[in-house]
């Protein structure tokens, strides 16, 4: 008896040793795992897609997000934090070339680039396409609720008029809100001329008496619960928000506006260079592509997943304009030394 309990004892230590050394392998094997850190715009993502890349990759995501270009910038510039991949928009991926930030692309390991349109390569902002690949493109519009405004929408002008008196949401994004002033007073979007900042800036406080909020994500909510009846949005949210209120319609002013760029790029400091051309690539695969169009409501640049959307989709020139339609449209450029200026008109605006 003593024998066989002494044999079963002993059976007993190998099998936890051999626990032991599988356990070890297993951390080991879960240390080892390469990380991907993405730092995305809020709810502009399937997230489904991320956990499929992790699985087809074996790779983990760490995926933070932020509210705006400038917020984003703050935290890459100030170094507390490293990123695999990020999603500047186009004139804030020219201030980080400028500013010696940004790696370049390995195109060979990013053969789904292929099928980005011809007309969104070489634009100004990467004009060898040499440091990004597009993610997502759009315009600012109004988003108006046809129950609570009885008069045709296309001009910049209604969100003075004060019959709409806290019923009006503004973009709190500096950029975007100083270009809704400037282009209701006729001057480009990208203005260096400090008289026309100031004037847009008096407009923007004579206009905040009759606004009910600045807001970013959450204007798409309060447009489709009825709480407001103007709002100016990118054009992803108006097309998310239409799906959910059919109340609410979207207008391009006749006067202008800004046709933006969102692009996937790579800190000049990444750690996971090889990954993030993985993950650029994935994102544009035109299934991924596709399915991540549909979850956004924002416009593709990419024409494989276009040509597979559903046709009132994808024929949408809301969503989807044309040539013809963006005639006045401009593209945001790099303000240098001028974005102090914005800067303290923006927060003479907030404070007012």
């Amino acid at each position: 008896m003593e024998g066989v309990i002494w044999l079963t004892n002993r059976h007993k230590t190998i099998l936890i040793l051999a626990a032991l050394i599988l356990l070890s392998l297993g951390l080991s094997g879960c240390r080892d795992r390469p990380t991907l850190y993405v730092y995305n715009w809020g709810d502009y993502i399937d997230e489904s897609l991320i956990a499929e890349f992790e699985a087809e990759t074996k790779m983990k995501v760490v995926y933070d997000t932020y509210a705006t270009n400038e917020d984003m910038y703050v935290k890459m510039k100030s170094g507390g934090s490293t990123y695999d991949v990020i999603f500047p928009s186009d004139y804030m991926l020219t201030r980080m070339l400028e500013e010696d930030m940004l790696a370049k692309l390995d195109l060979l390991k990013i053969p789904n680039a292929q099928h980005i349109e011809e007309r969104f390569r070489g634009l100004d902002y990467d004009p060898d396409n040499a440091y990004s690949v597009p993610y997502t493109w759009g315009t600012v519009g109004i988003l108006y609720n046809t129950t609570m405004v009885d008069e045709v929408v296309d001009s910049w002008d209604i969100l003075w008029d004060p019959k709409y008196a806290k019923e009006i949401l503004m973009l709190d994004s500096q950029r975007d809100s100083i270009a809704v002033a400037l282009l209701k007073l006729g001057y480009s979007i990208n203005t260096l001329d400090p008289h026309e900042l100031e004037e847009a800036g008096e407009l923007l406080k004579e206009q905040k008496p009759l606004v009910l909020a600045y807001v970013v994500d959450e204007g798409q909510d309060k447009m489709i619960a009825g709480e407001a009846a103007l709002a100016v949005v990118w054009s992803g949210e108006a097309t998310n928000a239409r799906m959910e209120n059919p109340d609410l319609a979207f207008a391009i002013p006749k006067e202008g506006t800004n046709v933006w760029f969102d692009v996937m790029a790579v800190p000049k400091d990444a750690k996971n260079k090889d990954g993030a051309m993985r993950f650029i690539n994935f994102m544009n695969d035109p299934e991924i592509a596709l399915r991540n169009a549909e979850y956004t409501g924002y416009a593709t640049p990419n024409k494989a997943a276009r040509d597979m959307l559903p046709r009132e989709i994808a024929e949408d020139r809301s969503i989807y304009p044309e040539e013809e339609d963006l005639v006045d449209a401009e593209i945001f450029v790099n303000l240098g030394q001028t974005l102090s200026i914005y800067d303290r008109i923006w927060t003479e605006v907030k404070a007012h």
